[in-house]
């Protein structure tokens, strides 16, 4: 490999995914890149990672890994397997592209967004992409490999913790590229319930229907707009407009002399 800045590619989707392997090639114009993902689909897997049995690491090919994990045991892995993965420290962690979208809370639960959290948390600047099913792949893997060319040199983003960014493209993607917070995704949730063929009962998770609240500056607005939304995330998640519940909570479990 060259002395281009290395990034480390993962995803939700498996590292055979047409997402991944697009995001690679519109990476590589100007990144080396080592490519580490899932071997099965780990989709809404959120940052889970396997502590109560072994992992596997295979090599696909030079440069491509596989884990039999979840995708932060993927970027873990990348950083804390020595050369095996990384022929050098790493500049930047990549996510996707991932095939579906993760807009509003759809951060909590995604795999693709768990992977780039997972970088940032191990030091490097981050970014999880995603796209419509039906998106133009290759287009929206190249705006994505210019972004992250300006995230490269992008400064801390003020609480101490590298830049972790949420991308997604629309179907019809209109060419611009807008800033945004998260806005509300609600699901029809639901569980299914059936029988097998021995008579025991089992459930399918997850209602098929979606829709996106109205809401000025969100993704889910400026998506549904046909614009490609840059969301900045935090991993603080302390919610300092509720410090006064926990300081009244507090107080009065000291005034109670306990």
């Amino acid at each position: 490999m060259s002395e281009r800045p290395l990034v480390i590619l993962s995803n939700d989707d498996g590292f055979f995914s047409r997402g991944i392997r697009t995001m690679r090639d519109a990476l590589l114009e100007h990144f080396d890149v080592v490519l580490i993902a899932p071997e099965t689909e780990q989709s809404a897997s959120s940052h889970a990672l396997t502590l109560h049995r072994p992992l596997r690491l295979r090599t696909v090919e030079p440069g491509i890994f596989a884990v039999d994990g979840t995708p932060a045991d993927c970027v873990y892995v990348a950083f804390n397997a020595g050369t095996q993965v990384l022929p050098r420290p790493a500049n930047l962690v990549i996510s996707g592209l991932n095939h579906g979208l993760n807009l509003g809370q759809d951060a909590f639960y995604s795999g693709t967004v768990a992977a780039a959290r997972e970088g940032a948390l191990q030091g490097l600047p981050a970014m999880a992409t995603s796209a419509h099913n039906k998106a133009d792949f290759a287009a929206a893997s190249r705006l994505c490999a210019r972004l992250a060319l300006g995230l490269l040199d992008a400064p801390e983003d003020g609480t101490g913790s590298p830049p972790l960014l949420s991308v997604n493209v629309p179907r019809d993607w209109k060419g611009e590229v807008v800033p945004t917070r998260l806005g509300m995704r609600i699901y029809d949730d639901s569980l299914d319930f059936r029988t097998d063929p021995r008579g025991r009962e089992y459930f399918w998770l997850g209602g098929t229907g979606v829709r996106h609240e109205a809401g000025a500056g969100t993704d889910t607005d400026f998506f549904d707009r046909g614009f490609a939304t840059l969301t900045s995330l935090r991993l603080d998640l302390t919610n300092t407009a509720g410090s006064a519940l926990v300081d009244g909570l507090a107080n009065a479990w000291k005034a109670k002399g306990a």
